[in-house]
């Protein structure tokens, strides 16, 4: 979480420092698509420091705040920390902006404060769903994995189960959702494998699903204890579940 809160803090900085009076025309979002007449009514001069000293800021803030969330409250919060403030901070830099704008560009403008406060709004809901707990429920003939890249295993689709140390070393994501000890969807392994995680918290033994046509599914609860559950499925699945 660190190097990614350094290198987004980075690249604040620098965009901070990329935009100039000289290519804003070219490079300044807003002021770029203005006419000719209504440049001349924004004072640009002003503008471009105030948007120099709102991204060094930003940058700055990013990291240390980012950081102290990290360790002091937990990597998923940093998460959180990481995605939602820079939209805060850009609607209030697109509300203060238009001060030096002289009316210029006040329709745009609003459209603006209006798709960033919606965008802040969708990606505080998709974290939130991504972070709940997807519960696993055991019927007589099948194990029920419930929420994102949740599935039905009937006794039917279910070739062994078991609990293993810890889940596989994972090169990278393919198709899910990974924040700090989350991790939901299909992962490549360092064996090249591609496995589906459901990692509700950074819990071990994890228990592994090993479906009958070879694919598998690894689960760890948040709160319930994994032990605890397996012995669950062993009471529902004796046949299913694989003893050391």
């Amino acid at each position: 979480m660190i190097y990614v809160l350094l290198g987004v803090s980075l690249l604040f900085v620098i965009i901070g420092f990329i935009v100039t009076e000289g290519n804003a025309q070219y490079l300044l979002a807003g002021y770029n698509t203005m006419r000719e007449e209504d440049r001349k009514k924004v004072d640009i001069s002003a503008l471009i420091s105030f948007f120099r000293r709102f991204h060094l800021f930003l940058g700055i803030s990013l990291l240390l705040l980012g950081t102290a969330t990290s360790y002091l409250i937990s990597e998923e919060a940093g998460g959180i920390f990481l995605a939602l403030y820079p939209i805060l901070a850009y609607l209030y830099f697109i509300v203060i902006a238009r001060k030096y704008s002289r009316g210029v560009g006040k329709v745009g403008n609003s459209i603006s404060i209006i798709i960033l406060a919606v965008t802040l709004l969708a990606v505080a809901g998709l974290l939130g769903y991504g972070l709940q707990e997807n519960a696993l429920i055991i019927e007589p003939s099948a194990v029920i994995i419930k929420g994102n890249y949740g599935e039905t295993l009937t006794a039917a689709d279910i070739a062994g189960i078991a609990l293993v140390d810890q889940p596989p070393k994972i090169s990278y994501k393919t198709n899910g959702f990974a924040l700090g000890s989350a991790r939901k969807g299909y992962f490549r392994t360092s064996d090249q494998e591609v496995v589906k995680l459901i990692l509700n918290a950074n819990q071990e033994p994890v228990i592994l699903f090993t479906k009958t046509d070879g694919k598998k599914i690894y689960y760890s609860a948040k709160r319930a204890s994994n032990e605890e559950i397996i012995d669950e499925i062993q009471q529902a699945l004796p046949d299913k579940v694989q003893t050391p």
